[in-house]
C-alpha cells in the first residue's frame, strides 16, 4: 500500500511529524517498508509563463522564448529551448540562473543553471520536463502545469513536492488497510486525533434510465449495485490534485473516467468498474461463468473460461461475458474517450469467490487483491454515491437513480472478551476503562456483562469492514495494538529451579533415535502428507484422512503407515546413485476413529499414532577391505530384525507370520510381537509389522534388491519395567543339548517360546543354536519335508549342585510337552 502523508492527513492529522508517524504505524503492525520525498532536492524552480516563442535562427529544433515569471522578474527572460511543446500561452516550470537541479545519475552532483549560449544565443534559465524534476521518465516536452497556476510561486510548494510517500507492507488480515481511509481509521485510534469523514452530498437524479440487473448466484455476490449516468464528457482533464494523489500512490493517468474509479478504490478501498452503457445489450446477468464461454480484457488477453482450473464469476449481457467479477473489466464494454453513456459498477463479491482466481490467470488486480480479502459490504452504496459525485463533478451528466440488490452478506457474530484474559495474554494489567476507550476509538460497538467485576466481559460486534475479527484474541491484539507493543515491560520470567524427577520406566523418543543412529541408520523428516497412490499400494487405505486444501498432489490425504514415505526417500536417494540406504523416521500417521473425540490435542474423529519406521537397503556392510566376499550380500529380513531386537531391548519380541500386508513380501512378513505381563501371565502384544518390501512394488520402482522395513508403534515400546536383583548361584551351571525334528513348515520362534513356557525356574536360559534341513531322504533319517532344531538349555540351583537324576527329569518333563504339542520327535 503506498500513498502521500498530504493524503493521509487529510482525514486525520495528529500533532506528530513524519518520522513519529512512520514509527507509531510500524509499531501497531502496519510495517512502513520506505518513506521518501515525492520529489528529489531543487531550489529557485518557478511557474513561468511562455510569451512568444520564435524559431532559433541557427537552428530548426531550438526555439527562442521569451518567458514571464510575474513579479521575479520586471522584463520577460530570454531561453533558448528543444521542446516540441514549446509555445505561448502554456504554464511551465522554470529554472532561474543559479537554480540547481537533481543530478542526472544517482550519486551524481546537482546540475547548476547559468547563463549561457546556444548556437549564439544568449539563454538566461531552463525550461524544465518532468523527468528533470525527478517527476517521472517523460522527458519528450516540458512540463505542462494548470492555466491558474500564481506565476513565480516555487514549482515545490505549487506541486507540493515536499511531500512524503509512505510505502507500507500490510499482513494479509489488515484487508481494513487497503485504501488512505482505512490508514486514517488507523491512525485516529492510535493517537486519538478526530478522523474527517467524507464529503459525500446527496446525488441530484436527473435521469430516469436503468440497466435491469439480475444476479443469479448469491454464493458470487452478495451485494450488487449500479446507476447509470448520461452525457459525460470522457474528454474531460483529471484535475492535477488527483493524478498528483494517483502518481503517489503508484498509478498513472489514463483518462478521467478510469482516474476516478481508481481514486475511489485508492482512497475507500471500494473498487468499482465503469462500463460503456451503448456497448451493453440487454440485461446484466451476474453468474458463474461457463466453460463454453470467453472474455477478452482490458489488458488484451482472451481468457478461456474451461481453461481455469477455478470457477469464476462473470458479469454478462446478452451478448457474453462484459467482465469477470471482481477481477477485471473486459474490453468489449470498455469506456473510451468517445464515450458519452456509462454504467457504474459497485458490488460486494464473496471473497471465496474471488480467491486464487487471478493467480489462476497468471496476473494480479488491485481490485482482485481488494476482493479477495474482503470489502465492507455495508457502504456498497455509499461509495457509488461517492463515485458519482466525483464523476459529475469532473465530466458533467445525468445521474439516474441506484438499483440495490441484496441477496447475502456476511454473518458477524458477536465476540467475547474476558478482561481478566487480556492480563493473563498481554502481561500487562490493562483496565476494562482502558479497554472500552481502546474500542471506543476503534469505532466497535460493545456491550459490558458483570462490569466493574474480575468477571467482566465485553460483547463486541466487529464492523462491516474487520473481517479479520472472529476470536478472543484478534481483540487481544487490537487492545495490544492500541495500547503499544513497546510499551510492554520486558520482563525476564522467573521460576524456581527443579530438578525434573526422571521416569525409569519410560523410554523416551530420543533414546529410540540415538540407537538407530547409532545403527548407521540416518534420520529423515516427512510431512504428515501422502499421495493417495502410495497410501493405497503400501497401506491399503482406500479410505484415507483427507486434506482439505492440499498444497500439491502428491500431499492430498494424511498418511497412515510410515512405510510410503520411506519407500519415496529411498526412491529419492536410489535414483542419486546410492547403493547402500539405511532410513528412519519417528512420525505421527493417521486414521479415522470414531472414539476419538475433540480436545487440546486430538481431533475428533482421528487418531494420530507415534510411529518408529526403519527402512534398510543394499549391502549388508558398506564397502570395505576387510569384508572381502560378503559384500555382494544383500541385507535380509534377520539382519533389519537383530537391529530391531537390539534397538527394543531389554524387551523380548518375537515375530508371526503375515501374509496380508499390501506392502510386503507374503512369504517373508511379519507381525512384530512385545512380551508383556497381565495378571502375572505372560501374554503377546502385536506392536507393528515388519518385512520384505513385495516383488511387484520392488520393480515399479526400479529397485535392485528388495528392501527391508519394519514400523513399530512408538508407545507400546516404550514401557519398561524396573530392573530386579537375583541371586547369584555358588553352584555350576548344567547345560543339555536337545534336537528336535518336526515338519518345516513350524516356526522354530513357536517351539522356543513353547520350550519357554514348559520350562520350570531351574531353567535360566534356552538359545536355538542350530537349524538343519536335509537335502535328500536317508533310510531311517529325516524327511525333506522336515528339520531339526537344536536348542541349548542351561540349568541352575541356588541351593545345592544339580544331580544327573534331577536334571533328565527336567528334560523328560519339558519334552513331554512340547513332543505331543508339534508331534516331532528327538533326533
Amino acid at each position: 500500500m503506498q500513498f502521500s502523508e498530504s493524503w493521509l492527513r487529510q482525514f486525520v492529522n495528529p500533532p506528530i511529524n513524519t518520522e513519529e508517524l512512520s514509527h507509531l504505524l510500524t509499531m501497531a503492525g502496519l510495517e512502513v517498508e520506505e518513506t521518501r520525498a515525492v520529489a528529489p532536492p531543487f531550489s529557485s524552480i518557478v511557474i513561468a509563463e511562455i510569451l512568444e516563442a520564435t524559431q532559433h535562427p541557427d537552428a530548426d529544433r531550438l526555439r527562442v522564448c521569451k518567458v514571464s515569471v510575474g513579479a521575479l522578474s520586471t522584463e520577460p527572460l530570454q531561453i533558448v529551448c528543444g521542446a516540441p511543446n514549446a509555445r505561448p500561452g502554456i504554464k511551465i516550470p522554470c529554472a532561474m540562473v543559479g537554480a540547481l537541479l537533481p543530478p542526472a545519475e544517482e550519486g551524481g552532483k546537482p546540475f547548476a543553471i547559468k547563463v549561457g549560449k546556444l548556437r549564439g544565443v544568449e539563454s538566461y534559465g531552463m525550461l524544465c520536463s518532468g523527468r528533470e524534476l525527478g517527476l517521472g521518465d517523460d522527458h519528450a516536452g516540458i512540463l505542462e502545469l494548470p492555466a491558474d497556476a500564481p506565476l513565480g510561486q516555487s514549482i515545490r510548494e505549487y506541486l507540493n513536492l515536499d511531500d512524503t510517500i509512505f510505502t507500507i507492507k500490510l499482513t494479509p488480515n489488515k484487508a481494513d488497510c487497503l485504501s488512505v481511509l482505512g490508514i486514517a481509521r488507523e491512525v485516529s485510534a492510535l493517537t486519538g486525533a478526530p478522523l474527517e469523514t467524507l464529503a459525500i452530498v446527496p446525488i441530484k437524479e436527473t435521469c430516469n434510465d436503468t440497466v435491469k440487473v439480475k444476479v443469479e448466484d448469491a454464493d458470487l455476490c452478495g451485494r450488487f449495485a449500479g446507476r447509470v449516468i448520461k452525457g459525460v464528457n470522457a474528454k474531460a482533464t483529471t484535475p492535477s490534485w488527483m493524478v498528483r494523489r494517483l502518481e503517489s500512490a503508484g498509478q498513472r493517468s489514463i483518462s478521467a473516467l478510469v482516474d476516478i474509479s481508481n481514486y475511489v478504490m485508492l482512497e475507500v478501498g471500494q473498487p468499482t468498474h465503469v462500463f460503456d452503457l451503448h456497448k451493453i445489450t440487454g440485461d446484466i446477468t451476474v453468474r458463474w461463468g461457463k466453460p463454453d464461454e470467453s472474455v477478452k480484457l482490458l489488458n488484451g488477453q482472451t481468457i478461456q473460461l474451461k481453461d481455469v482450473i477455478l470457477p469464476v464469476g462473470v458479469v454478462a449481457d446478452s451478448t457474453g461475458i462484459e467482465s469477470l467479477a471482481g477481477v477485471m473489466g473486459g474490453d468489449a464494454s470498455a469506456v473510451t474517450l468517445d464515450t458519452t453513456d456509462i454504467y457504474l459498477e459497485s458490488a460486494f463479491w464473496w471473497p471465496s469467490a474471488i480467491q486464487g482466481r487471478a493467480r489462476a490467470l497468471n496476473f494480479s488486480t488491485d481490485a482482485a487483491y481488494r476482493f479477495e480479502r474482503g470489502v465492507d459490504p455495508s457502504s456498497t452504496v455509499k461509495y457509488l454515491n461517492y463515485l458519482t459525485q466525483l464523476i459529475l463533478q469532473i465530466c458533467g451528466g445525468a445521474a439516474g437513480p441506484v438499483s440495490d440488490q441484496v441477496l447475502s452478506l456476511p454473518k458477524r457474530p458477536p465476540v467475547e472478551l474476558r478482561v481478566a484474559r487480556v492480563a493473563k495474554i498481554v502481561g500487562v494489567e490493562i483496565t476494562a476503562q482502558q479497554i472500552a476507550e481502546y474500542f471506543d476509538r476503534l469505532g466497535f460497538a460493545y456491550a459490558r456483562k458483570q462490569p466493574g467485576t474480575p468477571q467482566e466481559i465485553f460483547v463486541v460486534e466487529p464492523p462491516a469492514y474487520r473481517f479479520d475479527l472472529s476470536i478472543e484474541e484478534d481483540l487481544i491484539e487490537e487492545i495490544t495494538r492500541i495500547y503499544g507493543f513497546e510499551n510492554i515491560p520486558e520482563i525476564a520470567p522467573q521460576a524456581a529451579l527443579v530438578v525434573k524427577e526422571t521416569n525409569e520406566k519410560q523410554r523416551s523418543i530420543h533414546r529410540f533415535r540415538h540407537a538407530l543412529a547409532a545403527a548407521g541408520y540416518q534420520e529423515v523428516v516427512n510431512y504428515g502428507f501422502i499421495d493417495q497412490a502410495s497410501e493405497s499400494q503400501f497401506a491399503g487405505n482406500e479410505s484415507a484422512v483427507k486434506v482439505l486444501n492440499p498444497i500439491a498432489e502428491q500431499f492430498a490425504v494424511m498418511r497412515s503407515n510410515l512405510l510410503g514415505s520411506l519407500l519415496n526417500n529411498l526412491k529419492t536417494n536410489v535414483s542419486r546413485k546410492a547403493a547402500r540406504v539405511r532410513l528412519f523416521e519417528v512420525g505421527r500417521v493417521f486414521s479415522k476413529d470414531s472414539q476419538v473425540e475433540d480436545s487440546e490435542t486430538t481431533t475428533i474423529g482421528n487418531r494420530q499414532t507415534l510411529m518408529m519406521g526403519a527402512i534398510a537397503y543394499g549391502s549388508l556392510f558398506s564397502e570395505q577391505w576387510g569384508q572381502k566376499g560378503i559384500n555382494a550380500r544383500p541385507v535380509d529380513f534377520f539382519d533389519v530384525k537383530a537391529d530391531l531386537e537390539n534397538l527394543l531391548a531389554p524387551l523380548t519380541i518375537r515375530t508371526v507370520a503375515l501374509t496380508d500386508h499390501p506392502a510386503f513380501h507374503p512369504g517373508r512378513a511379519a507381525s512384530i510381537e512385545v512380551q508383556t505381563t497381565v495378571n502375572n501371565q505372560a501374554t503377546w502384544q502385536k506392536v507393528g509389522v515388519m518385512g520384505e518390501l513385495h516383488p511387484k512394488w520392488q520393480q515399479s520402482l526400479e529397485l535392485s534388491s528388495a528392501p527391508v522395513m519394519f514400523e513399530v508403534e512408538l508407545a507400546a515400546v516404550s514401557e519398561l519395567s524396573l530392573p530386579s536383583t537375583s541371586e547369584l548361584s555358588r553352584f555350576p551351571a548344567v547345560k543339555r543339548d536337545l534336537a528336535i525334528v518336526l515338519k518345516s513348515s513350524v516356526p522354530a520362534g513357536e517351539v522356543l517360546s513353547a520350550l519357554q513356557a514348559a520350562a520350570p525356574k531351574l531353567v535360566t536360559e534356552i538359545v536355538l543354536f542350530d537349524d538343519f534341513r536335509p537335502t535328500q531322504e536317508r533310510p531311517g533319517g529325516m524327511n525333506l519335508d522336515e528339520k531339526s532344531l537344536a536348542f541349548r538349555l542351561t540349568l541352575e540351583n541356588l541351593e545345592q549342585t544339580m544331580q544327573d537324576q534331577e536334571v533328565e527329569g527336567v528334560i523328560s518333563g519339558i519334552l513331554e510337552k512340547v513332543l505331543v504339542q508339534f508331534s516331532a520327535r528327538l533326533r
